[in-house]
This record gives C-alpha cells, sequence and structure tokens, in this order.
C-alpha cells in the first residue's frame, strides 16, 4: 500500500554523500549515520539534520554501535542508513544498513503511515541489500540480529572496532 509521501531530493543528496567516498575527502567529515523523518505534515520524507552523526561525532566514542542507537527516539519512528564498519575472518568490510525504526511506543497511525512510505524510499535508495526492521530499543540493544544481517556469527569478527 501506497502512502503517497514524497521524498525530498535532501535525502537523494544525504544518500549520495554517504554512499560513495570521494579522492582527498577528510576522513572524519564522513556521514556514519542519516536519520530520516517524516515532515511535520507527514507528506515527505526528509532528513532529520538533528540525528545526523559524522565519523568525528563518534571518534572518541567506547562503543559506536551504542551511540547510534541512543540517536532513534523512544515514541516515534525514523528510517536511517548506516555505514556500519565490520571485520570478516578474510578483511575489514563496510556496508550501508538501511535501518526502519518503528518502536512499540510509537502511535499506530504513524507506524502504519512508516510502512506505507518505506517502498517510496527504498526506490529513491538503489543499491541498499542489507535492511534491518527494529521494533523495540532492546532489539538494537543487542549485535547478534545486525550481525546476521551482515553475514553470521560465526563469520563476523568484529562490529565497530569491538570483538563480537
Amino acid at each position: 500500500m501506497a502512502s503517497g509521501v514524497v521524498v525530498d531530493d535532501g535525502v537523494v543528496k544525504a544518500y549520495e554523500e554517504i554512499k560513495v567516498h570521494h579522492t582527498g575527502e577528510v576522513a572524519s567529515d564522513r556521514l556514519k549515520l542519516v536519520m530520516f523523518r517524516l515532515s511535520d505534515d507527514d507528506r515527505s520524507i526528509i532528513v532529520d539534520e538533528e540525528s545526523t552523526l559524522r565519523m568525528k561525532d563518534v571518534s572518541n566514542e567506547d562503543d559506536v554501535f551504542k551511540k547510534l542507537v541512543s540517536m532513534f527516539p523512544l515514541k516515534d519512528c525514523r528510517y536511517a542508513l548506516y555505514d556500519c564498519c565490520y571485520r570478516t575472518k578474510e578483511t575489514d568490510k563496510e556496508d550501508l544498513v538501511f535501518i526502519m525504526w518503528a518502536p512499540d511506543e510509537a502511535p499506530l497511525k504513524k507506524k502504519m503511515l512508516y510502512a506505507s512510505s518505506k517502498g517510496a524510499l527504498r526506490k529513491k535508495l538503489q543499491g541498499l541489500k542489507i535492511e534491518w526492521q527494529v521494533n523495540d530499543i532492546a532489539d538494537a540493544k543487542d549485535t547478534s540480529v545486525l550481525i546476521e544481517k551482515l553475514g553470521s556469527r560465526g563469520s563476523i569478527k568484529e562490529l565497530e572496532g569491538k570483538t563480537v
């Protein structure tokens, strides 16, 4: 079911910025997390500027994953792109993870609007291969579900610099 919500051009611009790394770009200025939300009139998906993190914002964090999870509102929905760094048995990897955050405490109408608008957003964000649906803060505090999305517990050795 389509909701009629449109995707703002700023969302596509943020996607391109987090997806593509340019030569000469300062690593600390790269995006780590971009959140998207519905506009106040619920007619478009926009960048949630207050919930955007750059690499420099998490450089001194002991637990980057915990910091990212703390950015999600407890009683409202969000979409997010997370530039996830992890290590497998063979190599270091970096993948974009599309997150649909719809906590149980969010109003039912909001959850339905976010769910029905997700398809329009995904069409604009071509090439994403990892999607993670989170419905409760407890689901996001444990990295095991995300690790399964990235590969498997046996193949992932580190997530954001932490041994798993």
